[in-house]
């Protein structure tokens, strides 16, 4: 028999399973505790809404509501193409969790609300909605999005936005599957790309017969991605004989009956997992002409801007959404005898992602100020945010692969496995740079608003005067600017977006941000003192300050 030594009394005893060292969990917490969300929203108009937005962060950052969220993604949603007994019905399932999501963002406004809600500032006040909520998961925000995109392409259509206008704009979630006139609410999903052509909705191959009857089509073809498919009307591209024009989709026909919506399959996705993304085929599916035949690309325009706003927030939300993770770890993480938010490096790296955030946060919500007041007939606003969302839209989406990454490397090893849930960040933020029109896209559509609409470079350069004079590598930034404007070819394009999309968050935080904000962006991503990496500031910049702003508590 071997004996066992004998332990000294003096000896500490520690368990194996003893956790030390490790955050706490970050929930629950504030999602609207942002002061540059918060300053944003009073001064775009929508200071009215603050009370409710502080409400919906407090609810966003609950741990009710993160456990939504990472429930929604674990339980993915599910294709049941038949009934039991072979009846085709073309359903999907998704767990409770997600129409939980689904129901607050609806009834909080961040679908179609805003278009039936005339006070000023009501886009700003869903913007800033989806903001702070999206704190929760970004899949749910799909379906809300398009159905707030849906309602002015519908306009082109009087009769039928007439009938289902009211629904689009409803506060209320039915989830159920009825005829659309008969719910209290509605959701919209889209069909536009197809296999062979992608963003090149011209080549689409779907076809629209008419039917005999005015205004209704039948329409034979296959979609490569139509998000949403649960939702309740769709609008679809198809070729009528006039052209590429626009057409409403119902799942359910006003005698009730199943329209031809047949979902081949569910999309296996990198991201974005807890929405359903589908490949539908029509035959014979009834639908409604929106807008003239042949002037499909031109009804959706208005879509699209409301779509690229969308890019733009979600993307800003998953940079906030990050970086407070990663301040939250470095705040109660230890390494090499300190917290690692008093370690120099760490400091550097989490104040240049708060430069980041800020730029994208202040962007997002200029761009909404804009799109509120466009809407409401101001012909400047239009013209810039024409040309300033697809400027937001390539840029601020290019950054959020790199942010989400950086701010997961805080995290470390912790960081890397799903539990952290930065990993489902870090899926999520590829899909706002491809959606809604790629980076070369984005970018070719700039230099086309620029060369067929002279307003819009006008309009952008009015907003970067209202900067003039207050900070010199800005100026001499704008200067860069409009002559490079005068040379850039089809090649350039890119770096001439990246260019203008610096320059306006740079003019918007010399404006509105504090001074060291402001000085460091400057700095950083026009003057050049900057490496090629997050967390190559230079040691003279105000990090104290900019932590402060960001993550206040953490010093």
């Amino acid at each position: 028999m071997v004996s066992m030594p004998a332990q000294s009394p003096s000896q500490p005893q520690y368990a194996t399973h003893d956790v030390t060292n490790q955050a706490p969990p970050l929930a629950p917490y504030d999602a609207s505790d942002d002061p540059a969300l918060l300053e944003g929203l009073r001064r775009e108009g929508a200071g009215w809404a603050e009370d409710g937005i502080r409400l919906l962060g407090a609810r966003a950052g609950s741990a009710e509501a993160q456990e939504w969220g990472e429930l929604a993604n674990r339980h993915e949603p599910v294709l049941r193409t038949h009934d039991r007994y072979g009846h085709r019905i073309d359903e999907v399932d998704f767990h409770p969790s997600w129409h939980h999501l689904m129901r607050t963002a609806v009834a909080e406004g961040l679908a179609g609300a805003p278009w039936a809600d005339e006070r000023p500032g009501a886009h700003v006040a869903r913007t800033a909605g989806g903001l702070v909520w999206g704190h929760t998961e970004a899949g749910h925000g799909c379906p809300t999005s398009m159905t707030y995109a849906a309602v002015p392409a519908l306009r082109a259509q009087p009769d039928l936005a007439k009938v289902y206008e009211p629904l689009l704009t409803s506060r209320e979630y039915d989830p159920e599957l009825r005829v659309p006139t008969e719910k209290p609410g509605l959701l919209a999903g889209m069909g536009m790309t197809e296999k062979q052509g992608g963003s090149d909705v011209r080549t689409n191959t779907t076809v629209a017969t008419p039917s005999g009857e005015p205004g209704v089509y039948t329409l034979r073809g296959h979609k490569w991605f139509t998000s949403a498919p649960m939702c309740d009307v769709f609008l679809v591209l198809a070729q009528a004989p006039g052209g590429l024009s626009c057409f409403l989709v119902p799942r359910l026909l006003p005698d009730g009956s199943r329209n031809t919506f047949r979902i081949q399959r569910l999309k296996d996705k990198l991201g974005n997992r807890s929405n359903a993304s589908s490949e539908p085929e029509f035959d014979r599916t009834v639908a409604w002409l929106v807008g003239p035949e042949g002037r499909g690309v031109k009804t959706i325009i208005e879509m699209v801007n409301c779509t690229r706003l969308d890019c733009v927030m979600s993307t800003a939300t998953l940079m906030r959404k990050t970086l407070v993770e990663a301040g939250h770890h470095a705040r109660h993480r230890s390494a090499f005898g300190a917290r690692l938010i008093d370690q120099p490096l760490m400091r550097n790296v989490l104040a240049d992602l708060a430069l980041e955030s800020e730029a994208a946060t202040t962007l997002a919500l200029r761009l909404a100020g804009a799109a509120d007041r466009a809407v409401r007939g101001d012909a400047g606003e239009r013209a810039f945010r024409r040309i300033a969302t697809a400027v937001g839209k390539y840029w601020v989406t290019k950054r959020g692969p790199a942010f989400t990454a950086e701010a997961l490397e805080c995290l470390g090893g912790n960081g890397y496995v799903e539990d952290s849930g930065m990993p489902r960040h870090y899926r999520e933020a590829p899909l706002l740079s491809i959606w809604e029109g790629s980076g070369n896209v984005n970018a070719l559509d700039v230099l086309r608003a620029l060369g067929r609409e002279q307003d819009t470079a006008e309009a952008l350069f009015a907003e970067l005067a209202l900067a003039r004079g207050a900070d010199a590598r800005l100026d001499a930034a704008v200067a860069a600017l409009k002559s490079q404007l005068a040379e850039t070819d089809l090649m350039g394009a890119r770096r001439l977006v990246e260019r203008m999309a610096l320059a306006l968050q740079a003019s918007l935080l010399v404006r509105h941000a504090p001074q060291p904000v402001a000085d460091a962006f400057c700095a950083s991503r026009l003057g050049g003192d900057w490496g090629h990496a997050f967390g190559t500031l230079s040691s003279g910049t105000g990090l104290d300050a900019i932590l402060e702003r960001a993550l206040p508590g953490l010093n």
